[in-house]
């Protein structure tokens, strides 16, 4: 016993280092010896002493987080007797101790939480043992307050781990206990959550007393989790909180027909302290957001009424609104009115006109005070754009005024933001322009409220623009201006520039009437005056936002009145003639290339104004009949002859810039690309006349690689921005035409450069992905632009040279040895990602047959296939897995290997077999559809080899099978289970997920149930038992229906039947299962 004693005593000493010493060293040696000690046998009855004896409160949260580890873990799990003695031990010990410190009480209320989930369908004598919540939590709801709260965290912390999927556990059994605890004990938690509430509010509450005050918190969160629960599965991404729809249960509806449920939350809002109520108005959004088909129409009306007035009723008395908390949560629950109801519903409640008064009044006033709560404000735009979103289509009779305050909503948004440039720059706050993601956000907003009553916005903004231009070059002819006046109008024409292109591309065309268009004329008059001074005198001063707002106008512009949609005769044309003397598109368009080409010479340093400029001249590339106008421009033809860094400076090799600034550079290319296919067909003296830049730089490389002694820096950069060009030309040229030319000027000539700098350069990422992107472009067989004639041999020497490429990185990365976990991907899984991009898009291209190559004795398929194992087989599992642009290109590369190349796979050692096996299992899992798609393509692949393999070794005739597919059917016969392993998973993911790809899954379903006919009949007898007995017949009718007229073979005929009943099967499952709930064992039929 002493003993014990003194290990309880070194571990609370322990436990002291972890939670109190501020000496490194000393909490990294504390923290080694416990995570040993969580993972030695004696851990559980330690941890039990160390609750009974342990004199600190860090020993206990240590016994509390070890034994949640023990009941979490997947393999070697507690017995079910123990599991149960450490649920109640856990309860007895809450309820008999009540001054523990509150972080031990949250551990341990976590532990029972974690105890129930997984032991959800864990029954004894034929009783569910962990489903008795609300009894268990009954104790302590009867006692005193403090007590009280124990047990409603007790239910919140419950909820939310229910809610919660964990990565240790399959999706598929998450669901399944979320599903099971939403129907038998969700609503009751509500319930009991909103009673309690009401008593609270009935009584006068002593919120001076703090134990009352944690109590009501306690409450709020619990239905707050209850309302917030993932209903119906869909695990809805946060971020997408905008569009979030409540799926609540249809017999839940008692509680929201009875108007005393959200009466009770507007009545806790007016009565509690404001730094409650964020709480009490969350729980209200969720309930403004409740499914809009658990009522009836007269019920809806009457909900959304009583839900009106609440607001109505906060709006008239604003106090608690001063709260930051209280007004972002408020403005949540104002874009929720209109994201769940139409404004048809609206404008028929009872005070429509008097609420959307307040709601204006509120929305000019917040709009009006920008420094506060600036996140805020998102919610506010949301409900006004879809209300004049909704005016055309609205029925209604009743008047919805949005004509009288939608402007007013317009006015206040622009007038603020030209307010607050003063004061920003005269207090150095932070600038909301440099957050160039919210700008665009609030701008889409305004595009849609801005056009509701558009000529009030336009005369506004024609007042403002006028004004601030006017006074701007005032400033500029003085000469003399304080450069603090000049900025505050420069940063007021910024907004102003990028509020007119919003509000441009907010045309919708068949909504727009002439009128509109003469006024956008009016506009782009005065931006395009606006940017004749500007660039005037970019020689001696920039101003780099403002730019950047003439892009975004620009753009704007591009898509509503440039392309092929758009009709010449639009009013706003003829405003450009009479105004700037702009008679077409064409002067338009040189107006365009004229402004690109001078950012270009003039802004090359500054990379966002680059990218963004280049970024508009690729998307004029695009339209079929804006390139072929664009071409006949003498500027484009300049920018076609003289692509070099004397004319445009960020072509140049600057030592201060980064490598990875030089992507622009490819962008620049393609569009340049573009233009010079319009007219190039097959003119080689054109090609070569503009790829002259291009090729001395090659040559210059080929001299410094020749020479061996050469600035490795510069090098780097030319030969980076060299390969990124060329990558730009190679994307625009889908052509055969010209796509050939490109080809004959790149191979053999400058095929060894490429491949003697991935030599040397191989660790350094910011080189060798460019070059290999070049390489995955060059033999992307787009549009069918390779296509050598029957006597090239060129398709077999580009794979040669691919060959080549992907063995020499492959070999040498593989020489790097560990590396950090956080720089892993950049410096070695993003390379090998693209080398199976790379061999992916050369093994599917159909330009090459294969079979040529082990006929001639030529190792290049070999070498590359065996580089591509060698890899595969340096990463981990769950790598393949966590990295997304990984997992596709590894997946879709397998999906070619399989169908094309299936000999090579089943001539590989069993080790390699195995993994690539667990691979495909573990994605089928996927959360990207891609992935499982992909993979039940391999799947279906080897199954159907396996299977035309056994089919003709039973056979007995003919010639004998090849050595590896003799050896492959040995491997999968002595390891049946992976094979197994994979048809429960699809079955399982077809009966109880919701099964995205259903096709797919069918596709392998039917090879892998007559590979495995005794396994399939006990899969299906394990899991028509699992069912509750009144289920079991109808379970065993579907499978006989799934089975029913399908033959034992592997033809399209008899898959496309198998695929048609598979159909059948599912939505009868899913039929019966709805109104079940499955049996004690049914989670463990196939986990």
């Amino acid at each position: 016993m002493a003993n014990t004693h003194c290990s309880l005593a070194q571990l609370e000493i322990l436990c002291k280092q972890l939670y109190e010493t501020t000496d490194t060293s000393t909490r990294l040696q504390a923290e080694k010896a416990l995570v040993e000690f969580t993972n030695s046998p004696e851990c559980l009855s330690k941890c039990q002493l160390l609750l009974e004896r342990g004199s600190s409160s860090y020993s206990q949260l240590l016994a509390a987080t070890c034994l949640t580890k023990l009941v979490s873990r997947t393999s070697n799990p507690l017995p079910l007797e123990q599991r149960i003695d450490i649920r109640n031990y856990v309860l007895t010990y809450l309820a008999t101790r009540p001054k523990l410190a509150s972080f031990v009480t949250q551990a341990l209320i976590q532990l029972y939480a974690r105890i129930t989930k997984l032991g959800w369908f864990d029954s004894q004598k034929d009783e569910y043992v962990f489903r008795s919540v609300i009894v268990d939590v009954t104790r302590f709801l009867q006692d005193s307050v403090d007590y009280c709260v124990i047990g409603v965290s007790i239910l919140s912390q419950l909820t939310n781990e229910i809610n919660q999927a964990d990565a240790t556990h399959p999706l598929t059994k998450h669901r399944k206990i979320a599903s099971s605890f939403r129907d038998s004990s969700l609503f009751d938690i509500f319930t009991l959550s909103c009673n309690l509430l009401k008593q609270a509010s009935g009584k006068s509450l002593l919120l001076s007393d703090g134990s009352q005050q944690d109590l009501l918190m306690q409450l709020l969160k619990l239905t707050h989790s209850c309302l917030n629960f993932d209903f119906i599965g869909t695990s809805t991404d946060e971020s997408s909180d905008d569009l979030c729809t409540v799926q609540i249960p249809t017999s839940w509806r008692s509680a929201f027909l009875d108007s005393s449920t959200l009466q009770l939350f507007f009545d806790l809002y007016h009565s509690i302290p404001p730094n409650f109520s964020p709480l009490v108005l969350s729980c209200l959004v969720q309930i403004a957001s409740v499914r809009r088909s658990l009522f009836n129409n007269a019920e809806r009306a009457k909900f959304l009424s009583h839900l009106v007035d609440g607001v109505k009723r906060i709006l008239e008395n604003p106090q608690s609104l001063s709260d930051p908390n209280n007004y972002h949560e408020f403005c949540r629950l104002l874009a929720r009115l209109k994201s769940n109801y139409q404004l048809g519903e609206l404008v028929k409640v009872e005070n429509y006109p008097e609420v959307i008064r307040l709601i204006a009044n509120f929305t000019v006033t917040s709009l009006q005070h920008w420094e506060f709560a600036p996140n805020s404000v998102h919610y506010l735009l949301s409900l006004w754009q879809r209300l004049a979103a909704s005016v055309p289509y609205v029925k209604a009779t009743e008047p919805h005024l949005l004509e009288t305050y939608t402007p007013e909503v317009t006015k206040a948004y622009v007038t603020s933001r030209l307010e607050s440039v003063h004061i920003i720059l005269r207090d150095g706050l932070e600038d909301p322009l440099d957050d160039a993601g919210l700008v665009q956000q609030q701008l889409d907003q305004l595009s849609t409220i801005g056009r509701c009553e558009y000529d009030k916005t336009c005369a506004l903004l024609v007042q403002l623009f006028d004004q601030s231009a006017q006074t701007y070059q005032e400033l500029l002819q003085s000469g003399s201006a304080p450069s603090m006046e000049l900025t505050v109008q420069e940063g007021r024409l910024t907004w102003l520039v990028y509020i007119i292109g919003a509000v441009i591309g907010g045309r919708v065309s068949f909504a727009s009437t002439d009128e509109q268009d003469a006024m956008d004329g009016e506009l782009v008059c005065r931006v395009l005056q606006l940017m004749n001074l500007t660039d005037s005198r970019l020689a001696q001063a920039g101003n780099e936002k403002l730019e950047l707002s003439m892009l975004s106008f620009f753009e704007q512009f591009r898509k509503i009145y440039i392309g092929d949609q758009v009709q010449k005769s639009s009013k706003l044309y003829r405003r450009l003639s009479d105004v700037l003397g702009l008679n077409d598109e064409t002067m338009v368009l040189s107006i365009f290339i004229g402004k690109i080409i001078t950012n270009l010479k003039y802004w090359g340093r500054c990379e966002p104004i680059t990218s963004k400029t280049l970024q508009l001249l690729n998307d004029l590339s695009i339209g079929y009949s804006s390139v072929r106008k664009l071409v006949k421009l003498s500027a484009v033809q300049f920018m076609l002859n003289n692509h070099t860094s004397e004319h445009f400076s960020f072509l140049g090799i600057n030592s201060q810039s980064n490598l990875s600034d030089m992507r622009c550079r490819t962008t620049f290319y393609t569009a340049l690309g573009r233009l010079l296919m319009v007219d190039l067909g097959e003119d080689e003296e054109q090609f070569s006349q503009f790829m002259m830049p291009l090729t001395a730089a090659f040559e210059s490389m080929a001299q410094m690689f020749s020479s061996n002694s050469f600035n490795e820096q510069e090098a780097k950069r030319s030969l980076v921005g060299l390969v990124r060009d060329l990558r730009g030309i190679a994307f625009a040229f889908n052509a055969k035409s010209s796509f050939m030319m490109l080809f004959d000027w790149i191979y053999p000539a400058y095929m060894p450069i490429l491949q003697r700098a991935l030599e040397l350069w191989f660790h350094d990422p910011a080189c060798t992905t460019p070059i290999l992107k070049l390489m995955a472009e060059l033999v992307h067989n787009r549009s069918q632009r390779l296509q050598f004639d029957v006597s090239s041999p060129n398709g077999i020497l580009l794979f040669r040279e691919t060959s080549k490429m992907i063995t020499t990185y492959g070999n040498r990365i593989l020489t790097l040895g560990e590396l950090p976990k956080e720089q892993l991907y950049v410096l070695k899984l993003k390379g090998i990602s693209i080398c199976f991009s790379v061999l992916k898009a050369a093994l599917s291209g159909s330009y090459v047959n294969f079979g040529v190559f082990r006929l001639y004795g030529d190792e290049a398929l070999d070498n590359a296939l065996q580089t591509f194992v060698k890899l595969l087989l340096s990463v981990p599992h769950s790598d393949l897995l966590d990295y997304p642009k990984l997992s596709q290109s590894y997946y879709s590369l397998l999906e070619v290997l399989t169908q094309d190349h299936m000999s090579f796979i089943a001539s590989l050692e069993p080790h390699v077999i195995m993994y690539i096996l667990s691979s495909i299992s573990e994605g089928l899992t996927a959360l990207d559809t891609m992935v499982c798609t992909g993979c039940c393509s391999c799947l279906d692949h080897i199954v159907t080899y396996l299977f035309k393999q056994l089919s003709r070794s039973g056979k007995k005739r003919g010639a004998p099978p090849p050595q590896e597919s003799e050896r492959f059917l040995h491997i999968m016969q002595q390891h049946p289970e992976m094979i197994q392993q994979m048809l429960s998973t699809v079955l399982n993911i077809i009966i109880f997920e919701d099964c995205r790809n259903q096709w797919s899954m069918s596709r392998p379903l039917l090879g892998l149930i007559l590979l495995n006919e005794k396994y399939f009949s006990d899969l299906r007898r394990s899991i028509v038992s699992s069912q509750p007995p009144e289920k079991q017949q109808a379970m065993h009718l579907c499978f006989e229906n799934l089975m029913e007229g399908i033959e034992g073979n592997l033809l399209t005929k008899n898959r496309d039947r198998f695929t048609q009943n598979l159909s059948a099967f599912r939505r009868e499952v899913n039929d019966s299962m709805k109104n079940s709930t499955c049996g004690p064992n049914s989670n463990e039929m196939m986990s």
